[in-house]
């Protein structure tokens, strides 16, 4: 019994063996909001007003030449741009000092120090009963510098209108390149009115906006600790 408890500790903290010469798969479709939002979305209805509204270009019908073709409903489509050119440069430096003398003594009282001087060791006296001294100097510096950019673009869904006419989005691309997974999402909530005629918008103007890139595959198990040491580095004490 002691010993398989100690093969499936090893094991544990091997890692996820199920991925061992295996391409990490993509999220199936099926499970997302995205595609919810488009399979629920209502189909758009033809106009039959006519022949002579239906051949011209200046229709108010959606999918004419000079309609507007920005996202405004649920199931829609946009492209969302992320374009961040962070930099960010922090120097602090704090120093303190004190020095603090403290003295106490009864050199009279009603005669009562003179008679507690006589039983006092040699050299003690109750004029100078307390006497201390204390220094502390504390001096720190602080250095910070951050470089970020990042230019992506991904096409996302409307997944919800609000009763105000925001409009929730959600955003997931997957790339799979040598057994290596990059997956970046996009989430937030955006106004209509900020979607531009090319049917973008920008991060910068996506409120409560949450940007995720990253990846999984064989290059982010070598540069991510195995279980085991995680488990162990939270739990040591020393």
């Amino acid at each position: 019994m002691r010993r398989r408890l100690i093969i499936c500790v090893f094991l544990a903290g091997c890692g996820d063996l199920s991925r061992v010469g295996r391409a990490p798969e993509f999220s199936p479709l099926e499970s997302n909001a995205e595609h919810s939002a488009m399979y629920s979305s209502l189909p758009q209805t033809v106009d039959d007003r006519g022949p002579t509204e239906q051949s011209s270009l200046w229709t108010s019908q959606r999918n004419s030449l000079l309609g507007d073709h920005r996202a405004s409903k649920r199931g829609d489509i946009l492209t969302v741009t992320v374009q961040i050119n962070d930099q960010a440069t922090l120097n602090d430096s704090s120093g303190r000092s004190r020095t603090g003398t403290d003295k106490m003594g009864v050199p009279s009282l009603f005669g009562i120090p003179q008679r507690l001087d006589t039983v006092l060791p040699a050299g003690a006296t109750s004029a100078s009963l307390v006497s201390t001294n204390s220094s502390s100097t504390f001096a720190g510096t602080g250095n910070v510098a951050r470089n970020e950019k990042v230019t992506l673009r991904l096409a996302a869904t409307v997944v919800e209108e609000l009763p105000n006419g925001v409009l929730r989005i959600e955003g997931q691309q997957q790339v799979r390149v040598n057994n290596e997974l990059r997956d970046l999402l996009v989430s937030g909530y955006v106004r209509p009115d900020d979607i531009s005629r090319q049917n973008e918008i920008t991060y910068d103007k996506i409120a409560d906006a949450q940007i995720s890139y990253g990846g999984k595959g064989l290059l982010t198990d070598v540069q991510q600790p195995a279980y085991g040491q995680q488990i162990a580095d939270q739990i040591l004490p020393f």
